[in-house]
């Protein structure tokens, strides 16, 4: 016996993440509204006024009483001021009259319609307005957005910039949000040379440091590349406690499988705790997960589209229960637009392109270069084309999940 679970299903290992990180999430810290745009809210935001906090015009035009309209024709109303966006001014605007108004000024007593700029005629201190103009016309009444007392943003959210700007125009100054994890980021293998050195013969070049610095950056985090684990036990032993004492997450690729040269399997198990290692998926069937000191250890496979898709689904599933993100990641229904046979039982996820057809429908391409080490077929991708456990011969036309690179 291990003592922990292996080569689980790819359900089951997601579980196991949610479970551990959520005993290990980030304490909560507060950022200026100016700064929280990608952070994850850390407490629900319920609006403390109205949007719009005042009734106000949508156009530029003239304010005035609905009831001073003719229904039988334009009608002539006396200019009596101004209202621009800013302080109102004060009006009292008497039936008949009018006032000049733009764009988001608020509405002067004694007025509730606005006829548009383009639709009037000035004829100097007069202001002949088209008949027909509906009541309230043009106006963005006090709370039709937001009414003041209701729940806008809840504990979890990612805030998007549309939702920090939602706070901001609640005059919201500050939110509490979840600290970001520090990241250490491990490459393995006296193989690896850094892009611009010459080559030796079974030398390649570390696409992978870039490839996980990249996708973590792309999650508003900031990793530390950590020079690469040379494929010598002690002084991987060496680099990786002292990581781990100063980080959330270790996060490493190559060395998990079962070769001569894989030791961090056994490391991790003799200095740490492992929570599962190898998953019934494809790529990325020898995926590690366990601790080390302060540090969550996600070991993933060396092949770089291995380290994409364990990446993306299970790393993803990492950061997020750090960070107590609730609402779950963005996942499509598409067609799929050629055939595919899938001969094996792990559930896949095949590099393919997302994109829509003349008819309006999603559809992903699967990309037939599939074996784990073709990072040109990666690139050339922007989705993983979720296949269920099993085999199965795949039609064209198929619904499938697709999840966004």
């Amino acid at each position: 016996m291990t003592g922990y679970p292996t080569r689980i299903e790819f359900a089951t290992a997601a579980e196991i993440i949610r479970d551990v990180a959520g005993k290990r999430m980030l304490k909560a810290e507060r950022v200026p509204v100016t700064r929280a745009s990608g952070r994850v809210l850390a407490e629900a935001i319920t609006s403390p006024i109205a949007l719009p906090p005042f009734d106000n015009s949508r156009m530029d035009g003239f304010a005035f009483a609905h009831g001073s309209l003719s229904a039988e024709g334009p009608m002539a109303l006396r200019l009596a001021g101004e209202q621009f966006a800013g302080l109102l001014q004060d009006l009292d605007v008497a039936p008949g009259e009018c006032v000049r108004i733009t764009t988001g000024a608020p509405l002067p007593r004694g007025t509730d319609t606005v006829a548009i700029k383009e639709d009037c005629v000035e004829e100097g201190v007069v202001v002949r307005v088209p008949a027909g103009i509906a009541a309230g016309a043009d106006v963005r009444r006090r709370g039709e957005d937001v009414r003041a007392g209701v729940l806008v943003l809840e504990e979890g959210c990612l805030l998007t910039p549309a939702r920090a700007s939602l706070a901001a125009a609640l005059g919201v100054a500050s939110l509490a949000v979840t600290q970001r994890p520090t990241v250490a980021v491990f490459t393995t293998g006296d193989e690896l040379v850094e892009p611009g050195l010459p080559l030796a013969p079974g030398q390649i070049y570390n696409s992978n440091r870039e490839l996980l610095m990249a996708l973590l950056r792309a999650e508003g985090l900031e990793p530390t590349a950590w020079p690469s684990l040379p494929d010598d036990p002690e002084r991987m032993t060496t680099m990786l406690t002292d990581a781990a004492t100063a980080f959330d997450v270790v996060i490493t690729c190559g060395g998990v499988s079962a070769g001569e040269k894989d030791h961090l399997p056994g490391l991790l198990a003799e200095h740490g705790r492992i929570h599962f290692w190898k998953v019934r998926m494809k790529p990325g069937m020898p995926v590690l997960f366990g601790e080390m000191d302060r540090a969550l250890f996600l070991g993933l496979p060396g092949n770089p589209v291995s380290v994409l898709a364990t990446f993306l689904t299970l790393g993803r599933e990492l950061l997020d229960g750090l960070q107590r993100r609730r609402e779950p990641r963005p996942q499509w229904k598409a067609v799929l637009g050629a055939p595919w046979k899938k001969q094996h039982e792990r559930l896949e996820f095949l590099r393919g392109r997302l994109d829509s057809t003349p008819d309006g429908r999603l559809q992903a391409m699967p990309n037939t270069a599939d074996a784990s080490h073709q990072l040109r077929a990666a690139a050339d991708s922007n989705a993983l084309i979720v296949f269920p456990e099993g085999a199965h011969d795949y039609r064209a036309g198929d619904v499938v999940d697709v999840i966004g690179c």
